[in-house]
């Protein structure tokens, strides 16, 4: 019997890809290790977005090199930060026995099947290869990609040369996946992309886009309960989308849209392809046709060239639209994109006093939303027992809210009428109605 040993870093995108060399690894007999000190093979799935990300790998790989002196096992890398670095990653960690690309993935369970000695790279560039099943074992939730990289190169992003240009899969595949993910009594899905609102895939000479994805989706499944989609480009959401979530219970009341900063001399610089003005539009429209939706979003605060007037664009941006939620950080460049060579760089430790500024006025717009919804009466789906309070449950609103609430664990992975009575830092309290 052999054994492996998992770690997935970064995206959603990441962690069904995980999930897929699961199931391929399972299909083989293998089996998941109790820890990484019984492994056979262990294998990191990393992220490299930010340069934190990277840190925190070279930390694993650390931890494996003093592993191996007590214990005889296999140490592979895939993922963004392998894509990127390819054979250079073992030149600065001999530790590594393999690097896996992004395009390589699909190809990791035969080759060990295969082979005896596990120490070659696999990093040759080809198409991506959209798998057929991404489900974690016993879940009841379940991530679906639709298409894959990203053809928009933005400055600070390190994406398009680590995943590549866009492609979606067909219908066909992701249907049939769909209806898999339905005998196995999923409740939710969310659709990934790395700008899914792209998604375009031509049949018998008939273009569907992703609005036409989703009315397929719709039509074609009957007991999925939710459909979420992330990521969104806010250039590219179209008129239909909107109205297709407006008229639909099963799509989740819940976009999220990067806006990443409020200055249009910013936006600009990162290549986002719309305006302060735009963005402004977009979310007035998204609120008004859909009433009730929440909307978050990614701030980006110290990109090169960053002034305090456009520090305060950003600002009266969020408290004009306010977000329900934001993902917040400061710039740090990325070796390989165009921001990288932008000669007037910020000191961190002003980006780090401009992002607390942020952080502060997004938390205030945060609580004061959700002290708004107290007394209201929601749909929740069940996804665990707190573990805060083992008597407690744990389920997300479709807004994406968390909430406690007493009940039995045998809830878990049903959907349930929550009355919300409270409010406890980020989450809700509330009872089963």
């Amino acid at each position: 019997m052999k054994y492996y040993w998992i770690e997935t870093y970064g995206c959603q995108m990441n962690t069904a890809e995980s999930n897929a060399i699961i199931n391929d690894l399972r299909s083989k007999g293998w089996k998941e290790a109790e820890s990484e000190e019984t492994a056979d093979f262990v294998l990191i799935n990393t992220c490299s977005v930010r340069q934190t990300a990277e840190n925190r790998i070279w930390g694993r790989i650390g931890y494996y090199k003093h592993l191996k002196e007590s214990h005889n096992f296999t140490l592979a890398i895939t993922g963004c930060m392998a894509e990127r670095l390819k054979e250079g990653l073992q030149k600065k960690a001999p530790a590594v026995d393999m690097v896996i690309g992004n395009f390589n993935k699909e190809r990791l369970a035969e080759y060990l099947d295969t082979k005896k000695i596990w120490n070659d790279n696999l990093v040759s560039d080809g198409e991506y290869t959209f798998r057929e099943l991404h489900l974690a074992e016993n879940a009841f939730k379940a991530m679906v990609p639709i298409m894959h990289g990203c053809n928009n190169f933005c400055t600070y992003c390190i994406v398009p040369y680590v995943r590549g240009r866009e492609i979606s899969r067909s219908p066909e595949s992701i249907i049939r996946e769909l209806k898999e993910l339905e005998q196995k009594g999923v409740k939710e899905v969310t659709l990934l992309g790395q700008n899914v609102n792209s998604y375009r895939y031509i049949q018998n000479d008939t273009i569907i886009n992703f609005t036409g994805l989703l009315k397929l989706i719709l039509n074609e499944t009957k007991s999925l309960g939710w459909i979420r989609f992330i990521s969104s480009h806010p250039k590219d959401v179209p008129e239909d989308l909107i109205d297709l979530i407006a008229g639909n219970d099963r799509l989740c009341k819940h976009i999220h849209l990067a806006v990443q900063h409020g200055s249009d001399k910013i936006l600009d610089r990162m290549n986002r392809g719309y305006t302060r003005s735009d963005f402004f539009s977009l979310a007035k429209k998204m609120k008004t046709r859909i009433p009730g939706i929440s909307i978050t979003t990614d701030l980006l605060i110290g990109f090169p060239g960053e002034t305090q007037g456009d520090l305060e664009l950003t600002k009266d941006l969020m408290k004009e639209i306010k977000f329900n939620d934001a993902f917040t950080y400061y710039y740090n460049p990325r070796e390989g994109t165009k921001a990288f060579d932008f000669a007037d760089s910020i000191e961190d430790k002003e980006k780090l006093k401009r992002l607390n500024e942020i952080i502060r006025i997004q938390r205030k717009i945060s609580n004061i939303i959700k002290m708004d919804r107290v007394g209201e009466k929601v749909k929740v789906l069940v996804e665990s027992v707190s573990r805060k309070n083992g008597e407690e449950l744990l389920g997300r609103t479709e807004k994406n809210e968390m909430v406690v609430f007493p009940g039995e664990s045998a809830l878990i992975g049903t959907f349930q009428n929550i009355k919300l009575i409270d409010l406890g830092g980020n989450t809700f309290k509330g009872s089963i109605v």
